[in-house]
């Protein structure tokens, strides 16, 4: 299992640029999967707490059904426009994927994430390329550059 603690000590300066973004709001959006198999999106809020990457829904909410039955998940942070004229100061957005899985004994639905992959996007300093970094347990941090 890769828990937040783990990133925070393979990636500290990575870690804490996402943590940031996902800190900045309290709203979020997970994507979980229907039994169908067809994506669902729904509103949720996620904290960081002893080192772990924490999330949860009220009881009976379809999304926590969605997580028990099929853990994947991906969290992305909330997002917002780059300002016209200042683009180099967007902080970017940030995704986290994994494993969703129940914390026993909490109230409601509460889940913790098993980190398969963290991502933040964003603009270099000149605000002329998108910046995508990303890391995985096993392939470690990555950087690519797009026009």
């Amino acid at each position: 299992m890769t828990a937040w603690r783990d990133v925070e000590a393979a990636v500290p300066e990575f870690a804490a640029r996402v943590r940031a973004l996902l800190d900045a709001h309290r709203h979020k959006t997970i994507a979980t999967l229907r039994a169908g198999g067809g994506p669902r999106i729904s509103g949720i809020e996620a904290v960081f707490e002893g080192g772990e990457l924490v999330f949860g829904s009220m009881s009976g909410a379809r999304k926590g059904a969605d997580l028990r039955r099929d853990p994947r998940f991906a969290l992305h942070g909330a997002t917002v426009d780059p300002v016209q004229g200042a683009e180099a100061q967007w902080p970017g957005e940030v995704k986290v994927a994994g494993r969703a899985f129940a914390v026993e004994g909490a109230d409601g639905d509460r889940f913790r994430a098993d980190i398969a992959e963290v991502v933040h996007t964003h603009l270099n300093p000149e605000a002329t390329l998108l910046v995508v970094e990303w890391w995985t347990p096993v392939g470690g941090l990555r950087r690519a550059e797009r026009e």
